[in-house]
């Protein structure tokens, strides 16, 4: 299973961020972005930097009650011309507050899944820039190079969140939605080699790294999976994907998870 190490996923938020910086000024500040509909290009970059600078004061600050986390946002500069080296800045307080001493230092993890809070932040850092960077490259008809590595890692992290012990109480209609009986979905990367199997049951959704024969299998480059389950670009539409076995499972599993990268 493809796994970024600490450096990888550091250099990855600040280079990813910086090409969303470049893609929003492409698209304009009152672009509406289309993967985000209520969202304009203000507001993307906004969330973005926000988020980042949020994330940074959590792990900075060794926070480990969430009744503590932090009240204030940051706030975004009203000139776009001062927005790159506002998410600049914001990138690279999120990476740096994501240091080796952190990594395993105690702070909250919201999905109370095994990984230390720094760690999970750290994912879920990475997703926010390369997801909302998808997004404004979309709004401004620029390509967005995922790489396959950062993908898979994207994916497994996903699925982590959907399957995580509190995924019931923050999307209760989700976690319900995706119990079953047994029915298996495979995500295939053909590009990393990795697979990813998910078992529906009746107490709820888990997965696990393996390929096997599964009700459904989704294949495709690492990329295309991610940004069809986070439901950036259809099922149909995904360059490289096939999918076997029964789709509407496949597609009843995309309609009921879609986590909110922001």
């Amino acid at each position: 299973m493809t796994e970024l190490n600490a450096d990888d996923a550091r250099r990855a938020i600040v280079e990813h961020t910086r090409r969303l910086a470049e893609s929003a000024a492409a698209a304009g500040p009152d672009a509406t972005v289309p993967t985000t509909p209520e969202w304009t290009i203000t507001d993307l970059v906004g969330h973005v930097g926000m988020t980042q600078n949020w994330v940074a004061e959590i792990i900075e600050r060794r926070i480990t009650d969430p009744t503590k986390l932090p009240t204030q946002m940051a706030v975004r500069p009203d000139d776009p011309r001062d927005w790159p080296a506002w998410l600049a800045e914001s990138a690279q307080r999120v990476a740096g507050a994501c240091s080796d001493d952190a990594l395993d230092a105690p702070v909250f993890n919201p999905a109370t899944d095994g990984r230390t809070g720094t760690r999970f932040w750290l994912s879920s850092s990475l997703n926010e820039a390369v997801v909302h960077g998808f997004d404004a490259a979309n709004t401004a008809h620029r390509p967005a190079d995922i790489d396959a590595g950062v993908a898979a890692a994207l994916i497994s992290n996903h699925l982590a969140l959907l399957t995580s012990p509190t995924w019931e109480l923050q999307r209760a209609e989700s976690a319900h939605a995706i119990r079953g009986t047994g029915q298996t979905l495979q995500w295939l990367a053909t590009d990393t080699a990795d697979a990813w199997l998910v078992e529906q049951r009746p107490d709820g959704a888990t997965w696990q790294p393996a390929a096997r024969k599964a009700d459904v299998t989704v294949s495709g480059p690492a990329g295309s999976l991610l940004l069809t389950l986070t439901r950036r670009v259809p099922l149909a539409e995904a360059p490289g994907i096939t999918v076997d076995g029964d789709t509407g499972l496949a597609r009843h599993w995309l309609d009921n998870t879609a986590h909110v990268s922001g």
